[in-house]
């Protein structure tokens, strides 16, 4: 199974307000890539131009798939998580009044991951616990990082190839954000998963990473092809390891 994401030349923005621009980034087959940057530089305007949910004013955003190329500008959300692309948003954005099994059900919801429920759900719980302890339990009660848990595992639950994860360190605290980033990459191990992560939490986020990119008011500012490359950027010295060149 042949897998590659390109974006190429993306602006985008919200009406008037330009929130890329000409952002390029590639991930390939089985990596996983950070996109590294403090808040409000564009990470989840971006990663909202992969699902459908932003469409750019300009550029492209292509993925590849088992030998068919999907221009993913021309289509919806839905369609988009059909072909294998699953979201974890920032915030976890879960149904606060449904149980967590329900919301586990949610994220079954494409065609072709229905007939696997037993399977994944019986996977997520075996990741997880305490999911399955507590699958009657509503999911607005669980704490974050258990409720960032089964934002994980819901997104699980669609049977995705690749696993699209807007900033899982916030609101978390420090030894949860760890955890997090642990599971996120013992998941992509296990499942075959190819992962592009925004995140702003430097430190963890290159404990996962194979190579990343750093975003600044929008652009692309730096390409790392691997971690040494990021933590020898000056950018990332001066405002991720409080250090100057």
């Amino acid at each position: 199974m042949a897998l590659e994401l390109t974006i190429r030349d993306v602006d985008a923005g919200y009406g008037a307000v330009r929130a890329l621009h000409g952002v390029s980034i590639d991930v390939r087959q089985g990596e996983t890539v950070t996109l590294l940057g403090t808040n409000g530089n564009g990470k989840s305007t971006l990663l909202k131009c992969v699902m459908g949910m932003v469409r750019p004013e300009r550029g492209t955003v292509t993925l590849e798939m088992d030998g068919a190329r999907h221009d993913l500008t021309r289509l919806s959300t839905e369609e988009i998580v059909n072909l294998g692309v699953a979201m974890v948003p920032e915030g976890r954005r879960l149904f606060p009044r449904l149980s967590v099994e329900e919301n586990l059900l949610l994220g079954a919801y494409r065609p072709l991951a229905r007939a696997a429920i037993s399977k994944n759900s019986e996977f997520c719980y075996e990741i997880f616990p305490l999911l399955k302890e507590r699958r009657r339990q509503l999911a607005g009660s669980l704490s974050g990082g258990q409720q960032q848990m089964l934002a994980i595992a819901r997104a699980l639950m669609s049977s995705p190839k690749l696993l699209v994860v807007d900033e899982p360190s916030v609101g978390l605290a420090p030894i949860l954000v760890s955890h997090t980033i642990t599971q996120i990459r013992e998941l992509k191990e296990r499942y075959g998963l190819t992962v592009l992560m925004a995140e702003q939490n430097f430190h963890q986020a290159v404990r996962i990473a194979d190579r990343g990119y750093i975003i600044v008011h929008g652009e692309i500012v730096f390409e790392g092809k691997n971690v040494a490359e990021l933590e020898g950027n000056d950018l990332v010295k001066n405002y991720y390891l409080g250090s100057a060149a």
